[in-house]
């Protein structure tokens, strides 16, 4: 279940000159490629389907993109709702669009001839140093320099010390944040990957199921710590 084995992607052009880049997997960078492009034909198609109806209550009870992402942004707005308060609004597409991705990514796996961008370190990687950065910013944005006082602690004379321990601390985030999406996926996958070479049949059915589930719930995950961390920015430190 890599890149190889998918006869239509090993073969385009585009895969055959990342190959010659020294230190490139092309596959990562084409799997990426193709859920971004998915996020974007998504987010076309519900524009227009806004602009033709112009309308502002939900289409009849059938199943339509439109329906379903309406469903998947409203579920995601209200959790945020619950942590954020009136900041959700602010922050659902920065949090919405990452949790998307990395939910479409790993799905993407599931599917016989695809490797999920998430079980490359370098794709979990981006996304986490995009949160974290993130979450600085609209601290130093929300508080000014006030904001340091997030790193020195309520007691003054261990402010040296809690200054370091929380920049360890907020390094770590991303270790957390990176090591912890990619090293499931990956291991989701290869054990998939596995049993799909060893018996193609009824069996590899059940882990696809159990990789559908790993799936949802790393996505949920990465996207339950960002609203944690950037809830965590906008308070006031005490």
């Amino acid at each position: 279940m890599t890149a190889e084995t998918f006869i239509i992607l090993d073969h385009t052009p585009l895969y055959s000159a990342l190959e010659k880049i020294e230190g490139i997997d092309p596959a990562p960078i084409i799997h990426a490629g193709l859920v971004s492009l998915l996020l974007v034909g998504l987010a076309i198609t519900v524009n227009r389907s806004y602009r033709r109806n112009q309308r502002v209550l939900p289409e009849e009870k059938t199943f339509t993109v439109t329906n379903f992402m309406e469903m998947a942004i409203g579920g995601l707005f209200e959790f945020m709702q619950q942590t954020m308060g009136d900041n959700a609004k602010k922050f659902l597409p920065l949090i919405g669009t990452t949790g998307i991705f990395i939910l479409i990514s790993n799905l993407l796996g599931t599917i016989p001839g695809f490797d999920p961008p998430t079980s490359n370190l370098n794709t979990t990687l981006a996304c986490a140093i995009v949160i974290v950065v993130a979450t600085h910013y609209v601290g130093i944005r929300t508080h000014g320099v006030k904001y340091i006082k997030h790193f020195l602690g309520p007691v003054l004379w261990l402010a040296p010390l809690m200054f370091v321990i929380e920049i360890i601390g907020h390094l770590a985030r991303i270790l957390s944040l990176s090591f912890r999406l990619f090293g499931n996926m990956f291991g989701d996958h290869m054990v998939l990957g596995i049993f799909m070479g060893m018996v193609p049949l009824l069996i590899p059915v059940a882990f696809m199921g159990l990789g559908v589930f790993v799936s949802v719930v790393q996505a949920f995950v990465f996207t339950l710590l960002s609203i944690l961390y950037i809830s965590g920015a906008l308070e006031e430190a005490h």
